[in-house]
């Protein structure tokens, strides 16, 4: 896969990934901010700026205007904000290129964050909060972060609270905008099929006037931990949905490759040790899956599952298991290549889009510092070994490192602390 990469002397990045005789082209705007940027009086005010930037311009002063604008280019486009990095895109016909541009930097430069769409949109977004509280597989997660976390950015919603959504001012948006939406922050990304020799000076001109302040950096994470923790969410659910983890590193960790296949063999598609395990050997559940979730500065290896109430133990007791295996068995030469065969095909298989494409320079240009092409990834992913596996394993899957969280019709933790363990 084909990339280049340009910083302007104002701190603005290009990233441009052409795409020969591609049937579209996206431009992807990113900005290198999310929820970890906030305290806890402004947690979810990314997300709510994120929301705001469609709601009009000087230019297009209703948020009808924009829509109507980019339906009648028939553009797909949306936003959306985590943790480190917040995105707005547009995806359109190669033809509709300079259009979409066009409008994308109108909506990121000049949003005019009027009083009374505001008030609209807390109610909006109050809603959206409401929605995820009716989403257990969702509240599982957020539990699990605050758990492994705590009381700082990392263990927040990213979404925030409704009471912190119903207080935020005119002014704080404004200032977050400022202070965060600027140029060295700011990575513009256009991949599929575009006129190249003309493509960096077009952005150049577009975000001309893009704010050239040093932005406000995130606080550190913090950890601490010596034993196993559990933190339960009573909800009256026909499943239980929980989610064991153990501490891990951040993503440019040079273990990454490692735990990538670790995670893979225990619980990435339909042949994985847990999928194998949990659905087709004791049909306890319908989802069971494993993924390293690595950050800048730190990272957690996850299991998530929804279980038969009835049998919560015998789940947590067998993923604990099947995780114990991994630390005394080396993985056999046919099930690592599996492994590594089913990472490299499916990576490439997500690459097919040019939003794919543009969102897969993103991420790495953000959170990585560097964008790795597929072949590099690749090879890394081939060159990891039985032997580390086996070593990652037992410095991962210990006790002082072991939380889990789990939504269902408990109220404490007390019954899952005896077998709640790797011992």
């Amino acid at each position: 896969m084909k990339f280049n990469k340009t910083t302007l002397k104002n701190g603005l990045r290009i990233i441009t990934v052409p795409i020969t005789d591609h049937p579209s082209v996206t431009v992807l705007v990113m900005a290198e901010t999310g929820s970890k940027y906030e305290n806890r009086e402004t947690n979810g005010l990314s997300h709510f700026l994120e929301h705001m930037l469609f709601k009009g311009t000087p230019k297009r002063p209703n948020a009808t205007d924009v829509s109507r604008e980019l339906d009648g280019i028939g553009a797909q486009y949306n936003a959306f904000t985590s943790n480190e990095y917040t995105g707005y895109y547009v995806k359109t016909a190669p033809h509709q290129f300079d259009t979409s541009l066009e409008i994308l930097s109108d909506i990121y430069l000049n949003p005019l964050f009027k009083k009374e769409e505001m008030e609209k949109e807390k109610g909006v977004i109050v809603e959206e909060v409401r929605m995820y509280k009716d989403i257990p597989q969702r509240i599982v997660g957020d539990v699990f972060m605050e758990l492994v976390y705590g009381d700082q950015p990392a263990g927040w919603k990213v979404i925030g609270s409704e009471e912190n959504v119903k207080s935020f001012t005119r002014d704080q948006v404004v200032a977050y905008k400022d202070s965060q939406y600027v140029a060295e922050s700011t990575i513009v990304i256009v991949a599929g099929s575009f006129d190249e020799p003309k493509i960096v000076d077009q952005i150049s001109k577009a975000f001309a006037p893009i704010k050239t302040s040093k932005k406000k950096a995130k606080l550190v994470v913090t950890e601490s931990q010596s034993a196993p923790t559990i933190k339960t969410y009573f909800k009256e659910t026909d499943q239980t949905h929980l989610i064991i983890g153990v501490r891990s590193f951040r993503v440019t960790d040079p273990r990454a490759p490692i735990i990538t296949i670790l995670s893979t063999i225990l619980g990435k598609g339909m042949s994985s040790r847990l999928f194998a395990k949990m659905r087709d050997e004791l049909g306890i559940c319908y989802y069971v899956n494993a993924d390293q979730d690595a950050y800048t500065d730190h990272g957690v290896f996850e299991i998530s599952a929804g279980v038969d109430n009835t049998r919560v133990k015998e789940a947590i007791v067998g993923i604990l298991e099947e995780c114990k295996k991994l630390k005394t068995e080396l993985v056999s030469p046919a099930e690592l290549k599996k492994a590594k065969d089913y990472l490299s095909g499916n990576m490439l298989l997500g690459l097919e889009t040019s939003d794919a494409r543009g969102e897969f320079c993103a991420y790495q240009e953000i959170v990585k510092g560097k964008i790795e092409s597929p072949e590099e990834i690749t090879a890394k992913i081939q060159a990891v070994t039985a032997e580390q596996i086996k070593d990652l394993a037992n410095e991962i899957f210990v006790d002082r490192s072991l939380n889990m969280a789990i939504v269902g019709k408990y109220k404490d933790d007390s019954q899952f602390k005896e077998y709640f363990t790797f011992a």
